[in-house]
């Protein structure tokens, strides 16, 4: 474990045992905005899972007033929403961080995408059913049990009528304890996403064989068009 990665587990613990289960995130973006730590999670670019989704299924907008829009959850720096925008969508990313934001708009000046402040598990009530394409990457596996059921039983709400939710998760048999953080999800914990009209569409594991850490899921939803589909 890296000393980055070391510091954010410690917070991350500190903020749960004070009953601020997602506290912590502002603590390292801003402890990292003045070099007291890395962000563990920081590559200086997108999601390779993510780009490699959306390269297999030739993910494209159409462009001008006809772009689709996507909402980027737990966006941290900002490298997946631009990844997401440079395809053509119309891009709202959030963080519950005013530090990430803060400092992807600073690595990202004038960028199209429209970078906010937000609570995965309270978010406006404006973005209910408001998105064609909703990216949650590694971010639920960053709560721990009880904020992060709270945070699945919110993410599908996002999703509009035909639109698609694509989620990137460490896994975890569930016999396997797991004393996080992070905390990974297992199969039964990704396919609680997919209620209220949101379809599971497939679920797959991937793994690299060299360790656990490394075995990841990736699932699509999507959210049937008509009027019953917010049910």
């Amino acid at each position: 474990m890296t000393e980055a990665e070391q510091n954010a587990a410690r917070l991350a613990r500190e903020s749960i045992a004070a009953g601020d289960p997602t506290g912590w995130f502002e603590r390292l973006y801003a402890a990292a905005a003045v070099g007291v730590t890395g962000v563990p999670w920081d590559r200086r670019a997108p999601s390779a899972l993510l780009v490699q989704w959306a390269t297999d299924r030739g993910l494209q907008s159409s462009p001008g007033p006809a772009a689709e829009t996507a909402l980027i959850v737990g966006c941290g720096l900002g490298e997946d929403a631009e990844f997401i925008s440079s395809l053509g969508f119309g891009t709202v990313a959030f963080d519950i961080s005013a530090s990430a934001i803060q400092a992807a708009r600073e690595r990202f000046p004038g960028s199209a995408v429209a970078y906010c402040v937000a609570d995965l598990m309270a978010p406006p009530p404006g973005w209910r059913f408001a998105y064609d394409l909703v990216v949650e990457s590694m971010t639920l596996q960053a709560l721990p049990e009880g904020a992060r059921a709270v945070a699945i039983a919110s993410l599908g709400s996002l999703v509009a009528p035909g639109g698609m939710l694509i989620v990137f998760a460490r896994g975890r048999d569930p016999d396997v304890p797991d004393d996080g953080p992070p905390w990974s999800l297992t199969r039964a914990e990704i396919e609680a996403i997919a209620s209220g009209g949101l379809t599971l569409v497939r679920v797959d594991e991937i793994r690299d064989g060299t360790s656990t850490a490394a075995w990841r899921w990736r699932a699509e939803f999507r959210r049937r068009s008509g009027p019953s589909a917010d049910e």
